[in-house]
């Protein structure tokens, strides 16, 4: 029997938000389709049902997570807040349910051109966010700082993941965080 198209339409958001998850925990590269159908409950040979191939899955499943971002993170929130969240321990630890470019950045820049087009709409938005952040602590925000702020924040957390001593990990959180707030 197949399925209501109501059914077929939770099946796809299931296989894309597994594919978000499992993409920035493992890397893009090394999560096949079975594993995503696999986790999402699903056959594998129920995937072209849904998606042409897993290049068109990826294009889906990172632009689900940085929408996700977004719209996870209230608008209102102060830099201060912002910048704490992002550069937590929790955060750090939570890579399949975190930013997404800061997880996945190497291989977000060897997608296809078209595959990038979120990846740029994340960016200028994420930009113009902590431009009004900055606005808003310091009543006025210079769009250079915006994005090195920006690009510290991803750097650090990438670095803060990628060291294996914990100890080192929090400072380097500590240390960006402390920087960034001066």
């Amino acid at each position: 029997m197949r399925p209501t198209r109501e059914q077929a339409n939770e099946n796809r958001n299931r296989i894309i938000e597994t594919a978000s998850r499992l993409f920035r925990e493992n890397g893009i590269h090394a999560v096949g389709v079975d594993a995503v159908m696999k986790g999402a409950g699903l056959t594998h040979g129920g995937f072209y049902g849904h998606f042409k191939s897993k290049d068109d899955l990826t294009t889906a499943a990172v632009g689900h997570a940085l929408r996700q971002s977004l719209r996870a993170e209230p608008e209102s929130k102060s830099l201060e807040e912002f910048i704490s969240a992002y550069l937590s321990k929790d955060h750090r630890d939570a890579v399949g349910d975190g930013c997404a470019v800061a997880a996945l950045g190497p291989e977000l820049a060897r997608l296809s051109g078209g595959q990038r087009a979120s990846i740029t709409d994340y960016v200028r938005a994420r930009i113009a966010r902590m431009e009004k952040m900055e606005n808003h602590a310091h009543g006025s925000s210079d769009r250079g700082k915006a994005i090195a702020d920006l690009s510290s924040l991803l750097g650090a957390l990438i670095m803060a993941r990628a060291v294996d001593d914990e100890e080192l990990s929090d400072e380097i959180l500590s240390e960006t965080r402390l920087s960034l707030l001066r």
